[in-house]
């Protein structure tokens, strides 16, 4: 299958949940500091509210990083729209709101910040979050150069696929498995991510080989994140992104 290209070049390093650990993950305030330190893109997740809704969140649960409690897919947009997911992280953050996909969308074209949007599906809900996720990616970025989108759920990605053969996407593995090679030309994915402790020399030259960018989660550190550039692989996701700005 022919891989749909992007229309912006990949940067080396991109924030990882928005503002790395600079602010509270998957946050309208995180991409305020990555856009105010000079970073050129963002990485965030994105998952389906029990009315079917995406909203920006990595858990399929909310304690972890808001004031609610339960599962997001069991939640509705009314109680969502009300969590703090600042008061967390520290009190400076306290009233940040769970953000809907569509703010995080219009806050990245206005900073002109680029995205890669990983499709983040609850358990059963990988196909319908695919689906979802990319007509909404189609109507938020009308106009505009479209995002990366990533998933390491495959039912997910094929559905992003089926309804916009457009979109560019990512196949995400922690390591990248024997096959990775014949699955992503079945996809016609653009990418591979993968962490990076697992990358190897010789998927890194087979990918460059066939035009395949090889991205890395999650490099916070400055040497590393210079020695995986230097040995092929394109970007990195980083949480501290005030070190590794400039990269």
């Amino acid at each position: 299958m022919n891989r749909p290209a992007i229309e912006w070049s990949l940067p080396r390093v991109f924030a990882h949940r928005c503002g790395g650990a600079l602010a509270p993950e998957n946050t309208l305030a995180g991409l305020r500091i990555a856009a105010a330190i000079g970073l050129k893109a963002v990485e965030f997740d994105v998952m389906l509210s029990a009315d079917g809704t995406p909203w920006v969140i990595h858990d399929e649960t909310l304690e972890r990083t808001t004031n609610g409690n339960g599962l997001v897919c069991e939640t509705t947009d009314g109680v969502l729209r009300g969590l703090d997911v600042g008061g967390y992280r520290h009190r400076s953050f306290a009233g940040e709101p769970l953000p809907a996909f569509e703010a995080i969308a219009a806050l990245c074209r206005e900073l002109g910040l680029m995205a890669n949007v990983e499709i983040k599906p609850a358990t059963g809900f990988e196909a319908i979050t695919g689906d979802v996720v990319a007509r909404r990616i189609l109507d938020l970025w009308k106009g505009a150069p479209l995002p990366l989108v990533s998933s390491f759920s495959d039912a997910a990605l094929e559905a992003a696929r089926r309804v916009a053969p457009q979109l560019p996407l990512g196949y995400l593995w922690t390591r990248p498995p024997a096959d990775w090679q014949s699955r992503i030309e079945v996809l016609g994915a653009f990418s591979l991510h993968c962490s990076a402790g697992e990358i190897d020399d010789s998927v890194i030259q087979a990918a460059t080989r066939i035009g395949i960018p090889v991205l890395c989660w999650t490099v916070n550190d400055r040497r590393e994140a210079e020695v995986l550039l230097k040995r092929g692989v394109t970007s990195v996701f980083s949480d501290r992104i005030d070190t590794l700005a400039g990269v």
